[in-house]
């Protein structure tokens, strides 16, 4: 039988390089299946991969040779945006060994509360509503993973479970509000535009990158230095490595598993807010909640750091810019993008689990 017996000392440059091996090997097995599909892998992996940055000067979408429009780095940033806040969030979250895995519905009902902020809510300048609508998102993501938080504490009941099983109540709730009650008169299943004064200002005009950039940096700074500067970080990174331990010192278990599962929960919601007030500017039934699932990885790319998941987001939004390409360009379907985040976690996990164990074979009967 194979076993995995723990290292004795693992080692701490492999760990940090993981990520990096897991992309080359993302690349490699990624080639050969382009080359199964009969795409030229090179190709296919220039498009997917480095087109993205190929006119790094520009900051505007721009029509390659056949006329078609492509996506050009500040796509990628805007890509990035909602995957760093929820990314950032979830490393905390994981780090304290409690697994929100329903960050996707807690994206939607942050979009849903604070678009029901920027359809119903006050006017008035935006110096003054924007700060609503956007506690209006983390309120509502923070209310959606309020309800795993209570049953596991209370009822021990499974937090994965509960949470992405609570994705597909928010999502119906979202194609209920935009097809009936909020719906725009004699129009699609959507509800009417936002309000001007709810929709987050541009950075660089041209462009659809919007202040939400500045949000998820400063937001996933401010969580790094929490989780390596202060008594609650401290208490996280406890209770998540030795529970047992950190109740021994004090800490409070069960405070911990709402502490995280409040803050990922209100940094979903407030991805949420930001995306459907800068993009999409107003509620449809596909918002983009896929991001949920995509930032799991994008927290494991950052090592579970919330200043990591900035460099994870940027990864992880390439992804996406490439795939949209490589449809355009190669004509591979939406799904390839997809297998490759999976790919992507997969060797991901793979290397971590083979950096701390190592494989051990024994013959015979187990004892």
């Amino acid at each position: 039988m194979i076993a995995l017996e723990p290292r004795a000392a693992p080692s701490r440059t492999l760990s940090l390089m993981s990520p990096v091996i897991a992309i080359a090997l993302t690349l490699i097995v990624g080639g050969a299946l382009l080359a199964a599909m009969g795409k030229p892998p090179l190709e296919a992996l220039y498009v997917y991969f480095f087109q993205p940055f190929d006119e790094l000067w520009k900051w505007v979408t721009i029509p390659d040779q056949r006329g078609m429009w492509i996506y050009t780095p500040s796509e990628v940033l805007v890509k990035a945006i909602p995957l760093a806040l929820i990314g950032a969030g979830l490393a905390v979250c994981f780090r304290a060994n409690v697994w929100n895995i329903g960050a996707a519905g807690q994206y939607t009902l942050g979009a849903i509360a604070a678009g029901g902020v920027a359809l119903y809510g006050p006017e008035g300048p935006a110096w003054l509503v924007m700060p609503l609508y956007l506690a209006a998102g983390v309120l509502g993501g923070l209310a959606w993973a309020a309800i795993p938080a209570l049953l596991k504490t209370r009822a021990n009941a499974n937090e994965i479970l509960v949470s992405l099983m609570l994705t597909y109540v928010a999502a119906q709730l979202l194609d209920y509000l935009v097809r009936g009650p909020w719906r725009a008169p004699g129009g699609f299943p959507e509800t009417p535009d936002f309000q001007q004064a709810y929709l987050l200002p541009y950075l660089l005009d041209g462009t659809r990158l919007h202040a939400g950039l500045i949000l998820a940096i400063v937001i996933a700074l401010a969580l790094a230095v929490m989780m390596r500067h202060t008594l609650q970080g401290f208490q996280v990174r406890t209770v998540g490595a030795a529970p047992r331990a950190a109740a021994f010192a004090g800490f409070s278990v069960a405070g911990t598993t709402w502490f995280v599962l409040l803050l990922s929960g209100g940094l979903a919601g407030l991805a949420g807010a930001v995306e459907v007030s800068a993009t999409v500017q107003q509620l449809q039934p596909e918002i983009s909640a896929e991001y949920g699932f995509t930032a799991i990885i994008v927290a494991f790319l950052g090592r579970l750091n919330p200043a990591g998941a900035l460099l994870g987001a940027l990864v992880l939004a390439v992804s996406y810019i490439g795939g949209e390409n490589a449809q355009i360009m190669l004509r591979l379907p939406k799904d390839v993008t997809g297998i490759f985040q999976g790919m992507l976690l997969f060797f991901l996990l793979a290397c971590d689990t083979l950096i701390r164990f190592r494989l051990r074979l024994s013959l015979g009967r187990a004892a």
